[in-house]
């Protein structure tokens, strides 16, 4: 298949000036979403789990670091690229919390942060396919109108 050229310009500048119409999601799209979903809520249940009751630090009050997860449900469910855009550099902040914590904690902790960064590169992998997937068809459907 020939690649499309952006509509205007070269780069990421263009791709971001490229309209995302309302369709109909295709099958990439809703897989792509019901991962992140997945993955995100997964991401979400431990750090929740870890801090609540798996293995605490405090008195509970690290259980808020999972919030600027819990806002981006509703713009997943809505399939905002915006959101997808943000989630995917937010993850990087679980990333290193659990590649710290993985080195300097013991026991079922260093086990929990294995898992967090193991979530988080999922989750920035499928919302990456999400993104560039919607991009990749704009640029097609530009090209054809």
């Amino acid at each position: 298949m020939k690649p499309v050229p952006p509509a205007s310009g070269a780069g990421t500048a263009a791709d971001s000036a490229i309209h995302v119409p309302h369709s109909e999601p295709d099958g990439v799209v809703r897989a792509s979403r019901a991962a992140a979903l997945a993955g995100l809520l997964a991401l979400i249940a431990l750090g929740l789990a870890w801090e609540l009751w798996l293995a605490p630090t405090g008195s509970g009050t690290l259980a808020l670091k999972v919030l600027p997860l819990a806002l981006c449900l509703a713009g997943l469910l809505r399939h905002r690229m915006y959101t997808f855009r943000w989630l995917s550099m937010l993850v990087w902040l679980y990333f290193m919390e659990g590649v710290t914590r993985a080195y300097t904690d013991d026991g079922i902790s260093r086990w929990l942060a294995v898992g967090e960064v193991v979530l988080s590169l999922f989750l920035f992998a499928v919302s990456s396919v999400y993104i560039r997937w919607r991009l990749r068809q704009a640029r097609l459907a530009a090209a054809a109108a």
